[in-house]
């Protein structure tokens, strides 16, 4: 499942990226695979995402989101 298939306050693991140019950016923000992460709100259009990992908020394109795959918990 994608990052951006998500609703408002799921929790998933982080299981990898599908494109490998952006992953690096990705990881150094803190999304690294097993990592937990949990959906915190939408911007009112729905772009961008924020969401809660390695203990901050941070905020996601939807078209970054849609390059991370998760596990649902």
């Amino acid at each position: 499942m994608k990052l951006s298939e998500l609703q408002i306050g799921q929790q998933a693991i982080i299981s990898g990226f599908e494109k490998n140019e952006i992953a690096i950016k990705l990881m150094e923000m803190g999304l690294i695979p097993g990592e937990k992460i949990h959906i915190v709100k939408f911007a009112p259009l729905g772009d961008p995402i924020s969401i809660f990992v390695a203990g901050y908020r941070l905020s996601l394109r939807i078209d970054e989101a849609k390059n991370i795959n998760v596990n649902i918990l």
